[in-house]
């Protein structure tokens, strides 16, 4: 009579057939690498193929091994790594936990049988500059002196550029007693101290009969006040009344510098006796020095 086999001796027979079984007929994981051996920091690749499980670069850089890179390919199941090592000796890969391979580190040999040439480090050589190297430089500067050179030269000939160009202003040709009167009578028709303007109605005045002085003599009227102008006048020795000038500024004066108000009689005293001036003034002053001045003013222009 047969005895019947245990559970336990089935599976013992079971797993002996397996072991016997052709590699043919289970899927065998494969790695190798490009090249086992190699230079100190030269750089191999790992390939492992058809792994249940596939190492990671924390699991291959140990003992000196460094995984660079690491690429799988899912159409194939092939895993490969970038590998170097700065450390000389025999290293294990570690793929699992009873699969290694063996990468050969060479150490790199240095040649001590020749003596070097050793010399002194070499003075710093102060190479000369090229021609394009100063010329850089050069032209910028010659560039601002053209530009400045331009300047100067349209400012001074800006009279006569405007006149080619159409583009001057037109030649005032009155004598500084016409201007004066016409200015005078331009603000006569403005009215200006009859609408309450009568500070502004006297500084134009004097400025009219200070334009006229600067304009007709060599006094800068413009630049002197009231009393300075009538003693510059009364020192030029034309001849001419100076209470006019005197009443003129006196009222201004009052009302910039006081608040006067006049009454309207002064007003119009004001303007006549700046009317009376200029007239006596030019009378006196033209063959002297305003002729001259004002050909010459029509000469600049």
């Amino acid at each position: 009579m047969k005895t019947p086999m245990k559970p336990r001796h089935i599976i013992l027979l079971a797993a002996a057939l397996w072991s016997l079984m052709p590699a043919a007929g289970r899927a065998q994981a494969v790695a190798s690498l490009s090249a086992d051996t190699i230079l100190l920091g030269d750089q191999t690749t790992l390939t492992v193929r058809q792994a249940r499980n596939y190492p990671s670069t924390d699991m291959l850089s140990r003992g000196g091994i460094v995984a660079l890179e690491q690429h799988f390919d899912t159409a194939s199941n092939t895993q490969t790594t970038l590998l170097t090592c700065f450390e000389p000796g025999d290293r294990f890969l570690h793929l699992g936990p009873d699969d290694s391979l063996l990468l050969v580190v060479l150490d790199v040999e240095v040649d001590t049988s020749a003596q070097a040439d050793i010399r002194d480090i070499a003075d710093i050589e102060r190479i000369p500059y090229t021609f394009w190297e100063v010329f850089r430089w050069v032209l910028p500067a010659l560039g601002l002196l053209a530009a400045a050179l331009l300047a100067w030269w349209l400012y001074t000939h800006r009279k006569k550029i405007q006149q080619v160009l159409g583009t001057a202003a037109p030649v005032d040709t009155r004598t500084p007693e016409q201007r004066a009167l016409d200015t005078l009578e331009e603000l006569r028709t403005r009215k200006l101290w009859q609408g309450g303007k009568v500070k502004e109605y006297h500084t134009e005045l004097t400025d009219a009969v200070r334009r006229f002085i600067e304009e007709s003599t060599s006094i800068r009227a413009t630049d002197m006040t009231s009393d300075q102008t009538v003693e510059a006048v009364a020192d030029g020795r034309w001849g001419v009344d100076l209470q006019p000038l005197r009443d003129i500024f006196t009222t201004a004066d009052l009302v910039k510098f006081a608040k006067s108000e006049p009454l309207p009689s002064e007003h119009d005293r004001s303007m006549a006796n700046a009317v009376a001036f200029v007239r006596q003034m030019w009378q006196q002053v033209k063959p002297a020095e305003a002729g001259p001045k004002a050909e010459k003013e029509a000469a600049d222009e």
